[in-house]
């Protein structure tokens, strides 16, 4: 079926279920595909050499990221086309085929890094050769892709592991006794020396454009239409904000427990000294986070490369659950699988890659949602003049996002 042909939500039981899983899902999702291992490294960067000097970061970031997630609820509500049919049908083709190249190749470029993260889980946990860990996972994820009802199960798995990483960061963070006049003072916004780089690196992972554009396809899978704005809207806020307090309390517990020790983050063994004030399990613990934020982003980011690589050959339309799209899904996770296993982590080289593409794609994207979030499409849901300012000032930010990379990458 062509990705500019019409088609109904895909998983529209779900949306009729009572309870806790009828209102909630999609923007879960979303926070489990974006907080991967290298939000976990970055944030714990920023606490461990910075102290709480930067904890501003990730507030400004996800103000951004809840505007753009809920103008992709905005869209997903009121088109019955996959993502690459809907801008098809209003920017031309063209544009979709860059949107959907452009989104495949950022995803799939940091795949790597996440099959590299369940590696080094397995490897704390277990012992022995991470990159045997790394293609254990990798097998794991692509039979947990061929399961019947995909989007069904995989809501109610991120949803857990949210949940699991959530518990065990606040109480990192709670038991670690941080500085709370401290934590008050770093919500102000400054740029200590030598801080930069880290400050864009968690900019960029908390405000995923790519992540929130995904929301369109997300809440369709639910089978969510314009009605059911108020849930979908509420869960997107939650979503949002669970992403950005798993952030800050990472970046809180190693401003706590590594920066006083003079501690740095150079590897997963010196990031699970952050869990030592719980007790001697601390690395079982850390290992158990690490694990659930690399094996959701190996799931969640595989969705996205896969529904956009179907997108561009027009085989998009049947929506995750679908054969074409299913088989894109696991060619992302055999990429990212063979990487990890072959240079037992993420190459230079493809780090350079991922920031180029980034570059480009990136704001395109986020210009085209604010475009569909404009029209007349929308109806009511329409975005209206304070949001539009919001997300202008988001395309300004990831303006400068992409000028600080190229930037660094022409140095």
């Amino acid at each position: 079926m062509s990705s500019s042909a019409s088609s109904p939500p895909v998983t529209t039981a779900s949306a009729k279920k009572k309870g806790v899983f009828s209102s909630i899902g999609p923007a879960f999702i979303t926070a489990a595909l974006v907080f991967g291992p290298g939000s976990i490294a970055t944030a714990s960067s920023m606490g461990a050499s910075f102290a709480y000097e930067l904890l501003w970061v990730p507030v400004i970031a996800t103000i951004l990221m809840l505007c753009f997630v809920n103008i992709g609820v905005r869209i997903g509500l009121t088109t019955d086309k996959s993502i690459l049919g809907t801008i098809t049908k209003r920017l031309t083709g063209v544009v979709a085929i860059l949107v959907g190249i452009g989104s495949f190749l950022v995803v799939t470029s940091f795949q790597a890094g996440n099959s590299a993260g369940t590696g080094a889980a397995g490897q704390l946990l277990f012992g022995g050769d991470p990159r045997v860990f790394a293609v254990v996972f990798t097998v794991v994820g692509l039979v947990f892709v061929w399961i019947p009802k995909f989007y069904s199960v995989l809501e109610k798995v991120m949803i857990a592991i949210i949940l699991v990483m959530l518990v065990a960061m606040i109480t990192t963070a709670v038991v670690s006794k941080p500085d709370m006049s401290a934590v008050i003072a770093g919500l102000v916004p400054r740029i200590p020396d030598g801080s930069a780089p880290l400050v864009v690196g968690l900019a960029a992972t908390t405000f995923s454009v790519v992540g929130a554009l995904y929301q369109i396809q997300l809440v369709r899978e639910k089978g969510w239409t314009a009605t059911d704005f108020k849930s979908a809207r509420r869960d997107a806020v939650i979503g949002t904000l669970i992403l950005g307090v798993l952030s800050a309390v990472i970046m809180i517990a190693a401003a706590a427990t590594l920066n006083p020790a003079g501690i740095e983050v150079s590897s997963p063994a010196a990031l699970a000294q952050i869990l030592e004030p719980i007790g001697p399990w601390a690395v079982i613990l850390f290992a158990i986070g690490l694990w659930c934020a690399a094996f959701s982003s190996m799931i969640g980011n595989s969705t996205i490369g896969g529904t956009m690589l179907a997108g561009v050959f027009k085989a998009d339309g049947g929506g995750i659950s679908s054969l074409p799209v299913k088989l894109c899904i696991s060619l992302v996770i055999i990429l990212g699988g063979v990487v990890a296993a072959v240079f037992g982590g993420v190459p230079i080289q493809l780090i350079v890659t991922a920031q180029a593409v980034t570059i480009l794609a990136v704001p395109l994207i986020g210009v085209v949602m604010v475009i569909l979030g404009r029209h007349r499409d929308r109806g009511t849901l329409r975005i209206g003049v304070p949001q539009l300012l919001l997300a202008l000032i988001g395309l300004a930010f990831l303006g400068f996002l992409a000028v600080t990379y190229l930037g660094n990458f022409l140095r």
